[in-house]
């Protein structure tokens, strides 16, 4: 699927989930037929995201709504500012309302910690990865706000890549196992889906490597000391791409920047980040 099916999906049931069999409050004082302006104010000092995102709420739910935007996702934004400005039908604006506010504060919150890191990342050649410790239902947003601030996206679920975690080997029956039956899945049924295997000890990745050429692209050094990083990496001398994951936070992603890893892995970005303060206010002329 898409990402605007997805996020058509999303919306769809967003609004249906807030709205039920009416939005009582507006139907009970406002005329169907007026229409009105509304302008997202900014609160907090961050990264702007899902700017994008809440055109598309309004505009599926009128289609000819105007939306006038001020700034740009991925800008800096600072409390006084104005995001954008909507004309519509009033009923649109206020059943809107409120999913519009939770997306956008949920990703600004998210791109602006996303950039916090991405900012320690300067200068090295590593690169941020997010993962799928994400809310439910919620997951293409939060990635989304993750690329805005400056990330990448790791797979988004567990049909767009292969990884082999440790209870996968330990239920398996050990690396080289679970690699070789990895690999015959993908040349069987999946060609070109890539497979990511990780290690916990550098033992585990000298396995990988007697084991995994030409049948992996990745390993991952889970909850790895940054020395332990260096010693992985002399072992596996550029043949496989590198990533490094658990425990990785602001105050010690450069000593994992500074290792020469291409990857590091942060599920902060997502589940630690603080929703950004909006509000969406009548313009009454």
């Amino acid at each position: 699927m898409s990402f605007e099916a997805q996020l058509e999906h999303l919306i769809s049931e967003a609004l249906a989930e807030d709205i039920g069999d009416g939005d009582h409050s507006t139907l009970s004082c406002i005329s169907p037929d007026a229409k009105g302006k509304a302008v997202l104010k900014i609160k907090d000092k961050g990264i702007l995201a899902g700017l994008g995102i809440a055109e598309k709420i309004f505009f599926l739910k009128e289609p000819r709504a105007i939306f006038i935007p001020y700034k740009k996702d991925g800008e800096q934004m600072t409390e006084g500012e104005k995001a954008f400005e909507v004309e519509a039908h009033i009923h649109t604006i206020l059943s809107c309302e409120r999913v519009v506010l939770n997306c956008m504060q949920r990703m600004c919150g998210i791109a602006t910690l996303t950039n916090q890191y991405v900012q320690k990342l300067k200068g090295y050649k590593t690169r941020l990865l997010d993962t799928r410790k994400t809310t439910p239902n919620f997951r293409l947003l939060e990635k989304e706000a993750v690329r805005i601030g400056g990330g990448v996206n790791h797979r988004f679920g567990l049909f767009d890549m292969i990884m082999l975690k440790d209870n996968h080997i330990d239920y398996c029956g050990g690396i080289e196992k679970a690699i070789d039956l990895a690999d015959e899945y993908v040349r069987n049924k999946k060609p070109g889906l890539k497979i990511e295997v990780e290690t916990r000890s550098v033992d585990d990745v000298k396995k990988v490597i007697a084991s995994g050429k030409g049948k992996i692209s990745r390993i991952m050094l889970d909850n790895f000391k940054p020395k332990e990083i260096e010693e992985a990496l002399q072992v596996i001398n550029g043949e496989f791409e590198t990533e490094a994951s658990g425990g990785i936070n602001l105050d010690n992603i450069e000593e994992y920047a500074k290792t020469g890893v291409d990857y590091v892995s942060v599920g902060a970005l997502i589940h630690q980040a603080k929703s950004l303060d909006l509000s969406l206010k009548a313009v009454i002329v």
